[in-house]
């Protein structure tokens, strides 16, 4: 294939799409450990301290999107900083 035929080249590609993961980062990370400690300080409040046991699938609910915001954003990280070492 010739190079006047292509239209995109793969490197740019990768640095854009590098570029955008950066971006959106903080965002995927922030956010749901946000609403988890949210929940979890609901939780406290409106439940446990008052020794209603409504509340507890709030807690349910934060710990799950913790454990997996922490299960699936330590290897997101850790690709994000072997890609752009390269």
């Amino acid at each position: 294939m010739r190079k006047e035929t292509e239209y995109l080249k793969k490197e740019s590609i990768n640095v854009k799409l590098l570029r955008a993961e950066l971006w959106f980062a903080p965002l995927l990370i922030i956010v749901p450990t946000l609403v988890s400690l949210f929940l979890i300080n609901d939780w406290f409040y409106r439940g446990f301290s008052r020794g209603v046991s409504t509340y507890d699938g709030e807690l349910l609910l934060a710990i799950i999107i913790l454990a997996g915001n922490i299960l699936f954003d330590i290897p997101f990280i850790k690709s994000l900083i072997t890609l752009s070492r390269k």
